[in-house]
């Protein structure tokens, strides 16, 4: 790990708790939902979110496309006694299968489909091994589907907010959130974000300080957005190799240059990646920016 990434756990803790309790108390909501995933990120925080609030006032939702992380997300609820009332296991693969349907996206995720092809071509097509369409490159449709899957899952979460009168806690951490690895109205919405100002590696840091199962830890990040998706493939470079890089560039504000000459031959790629994605932290454009 970076030697500029170091945090003290115990007191990123306290800080953060502290946060989380200072806007309930503003807002006066007692209850509060996430989206638990079963990555490192949404887990992290909602150790956080247990060390803030008493259980019975956090619902949980895994809101899963493919196959459901049931024994993960059971064990954690567990560990923090989160009450079995208040866990929800929802899959949405039919509102993301009638949208593709309404849309006419298909995507690599799709056996049988070839990136760009129509319809009428699909069906004279041989279905192909698993292996083939798993490895082909992204795609627009790929890109497409995997935002109305994010978004898809918001309006879950924020219906299930309304439900139950409670605050939607974001799991964005602040090495995303550089690189614009977000879906604007997706995962970026939220009413609370208790991990944005931590990069990948701190949260790494924290989870072990909090005995999150090492499986979770070094698990590859991923939104699971198509089948063998994962952050550092559509990056090309590992959030290991980045952190270092957007500290640097954002934080201390040195130049690309400099940077490279501390060693970090990755970071044209990095920041280029960022820059491309900057719009995304400057939506919606009006009359009076």
């Amino acid at each position: 790990m970076s030697k500029f990434l170091s945090i003290n756990p115990k007191k990123e803790e306290q800080k953060i708790t502290s946060f989380i309790r200072k806007v309930f108390k503003q807002t006066g909501f007692k209850k509060l939902i996430i989206g638990l995933s079963g990555g490192i990120d949404s887990t992290t925080s909602l150790y956080l979110i247990r060390k803030s609030l008493p259980p019975e006032n956090i619902i949980v939702a895994h809101l899963y496309y493919f196959k459901p992380q049931i024994s993960n997300i059971q064990h954690i609820c567990s560990t923090l006694k989160i009450p079995a009332q208040n866990q929800y296991i929802i899959s949405i693969k039919m509102p993301v299968y009638e949208l593709k349907k309404l849309l006419s996206i298909y995507s690599s995720s799709d056996p049988d489909v070839t990136s760009g092809e129509s319809r009428s071509s699909r069906s004279r097509q041989t279905r192909q091994p698993r292996s083939t369409w798993q490895a082909r490159t992204i795609t627009i449709n790929n890109i497409r589907l995997g935002n109305i899957m994010a978004r898809v899952r918001m309006i879950i979460l924020f219906d299930l907010a309304k439900k139950h009168s409670a605050l939607v806690c974001g799991t964005e951490n602040k090495s995303e959130h550089y690189l614009g690895y977000f879906t604007r109205f997706g995962d970026a919405a939220s009413d609370i974000e208790p991990i944005q100002h931590l990069y990948k590696s701190q949260i790494s840091q924290l989870a072990r300080y909090f005995n999150v199962p090492e499986e979770i830890i070094k698990a590859r990040p991923t939104a699971g957005l198509w089948p063998g998706q994962t952050d550092e493939r559509q990056f090309g470079f590992s959030y290991q190799e980045a952190d270092p890089i957007l500290y640097l560039y954002f934080d201390k504000k040195l130049t690309i240059r400099e940077i490279e000459k501390l060693g970090h031959k990755n970071a044209k790629k990095v920041i280029n990646f960022a820059s491309k994605n900057s719009f995304k932290h400057k939506t919606p454009y009006n009359i009076f920016s």
